[in-house]
């Protein structure tokens, strides 16, 4: 167990040995278990200070880590660039010195394409506290951690665990890409039997592939893609089917005709859905999971995600119990 994780920043779990993660889980079950018997854990960061910053809004990760840091003693600031001179055109070298000086730590959500990452890093480069990754624009972390602990609570040893982690269609939102690669590199460091399908309009990164390949190489797993989601589900024991945004293979897709390409290549694959006949395509007995929340209709039917085989709302849960052994490992731990 190695609880040296003091200062330490989650930009990504691939920063993470296996013995650091292997931590994270050990207190997340133990700060589950004491939560669920009514045990006080305010003492782990009593009178600490998190500063959260929002550049989109949240309902699982805002209130894990905002519930998350009452339960530990502390207290977080909920902020948007509104709140802060950022809507005045402060920079993030700034806001990350002043807050630096005021706290113990900063966790920040900025997904947006080709500017959230690159946001966080400069803010990590220039605190002293440690800064927690809330979802940006290549990593969720905290999402990939809760996802984790879900799939070990439901079916224990992971090596051989098939996953199918398929691109789903949806109109709500194009959805970053920092979900799936996220479990890309976290699940393929378990020796898991992964499965990502998605149509040829949609890819993952190379770079964040590539590394997921040699993730399950060296853990034993196995990493595969196909562009049929019927064969991805045949035999999965567990099945993530969710959007994610086409922004790439498509010049310039902030721009305005870049957009309209990702919206033609959205329009071409409604057919991509999560429903009762896929899942019959599973093992009999799959879970389904979603980081939430779902496009009902497009992304999944209601009688799947309502179904005795989704674990949406444990997974959810999780995501309090994860962000909270972050935190205290990071902002408290050992000196």
């Amino acid at each position: 167990m190695n609880t040296l994780l003091r200062g330490k920043d989650l930009i990504t779990t691939q920063d993470w040995s296996m013995d650091q993660l292997e931590t994270v889980f050990e207190v997340s079950r133990d700060l589950k278990r004491k939560f669920a018997q009514n045990e006080y854990t305010d003492h782990i960061l009593r009178a600490q200070t998190l500063f959260m910053l929002f550049f989109e809004q949240s309902t699982r990760t805002r209130n894990s880590i905002e519930a998350g840091m009452t339960q530990l003693g502390g207290h977080a600031h909920d902020l948007t660039p509104e709140k802060l001179q950022i809507s005045h055109g402060e920079v993030a070298i700034d806001t990350a010195k002043v807050l630096t000086r005021f706290g113990h730590g900063i966790a920040i959500r900025n997904c947006d394409y080709g500017i959230g990452n690159r946001y966080l890093q400069t803010v990590a480069d220039n605190s002293e506290i440690p800064v927690i990754n809330m979802q940006d624009d290549y990593y969720h972390p905290l999402q990939g951690l809760a996802d984790l602990m879900t799939i070990r609570e439901k079916l224990g040893d992971l090596r051989g665990v098939k996953v199918t982690i398929s691109w789903a269609y949806a109109t709500s939102h194009a959805k970053p890409l920092s979900v799936p690669q996220t479990q890309a590199l976290l699940f393929s460091r378990y020796g898991m039997d992964l499965t990502f399908a998605y149509p040829p309009e949609f890819p993952l990164m190379d770079s964040f592939m590539n590394q997921a390949r040699e993730n399950a190489a060296n853990s034993g797993g196995k990493l595969q893609i196909t562009h049929d989601m019927d064969e991805a589900f045949e035999g999965a024991h567990i099945v993530i089917p969710k959007s994610w945004g086409g922004f790439m293979g498509v010049d310039d897709p902030l721009s305005e005709e870049g957009r309209a390409r990702m919206k033609e290549n959205l329009e071409k694959n409604k057919d991509w859905i999560c429903d009762e006949r896929r899942m019959a395509l599973a093992d009999p007995e799959a879970f389904y999971m979603h980081a939430l929340p779902a496009d009902r209709g497009n992304e999944v039917t209601d009688p799947v995600i309502d179904g005795p085989q989704s674990i949406v709302y444990d997974e959810a849960e999780n995501r309090l119990h994860t962000a909270k052994a972050i935190m205290a490992l990071t902002m408290g731990g050992r000196p």
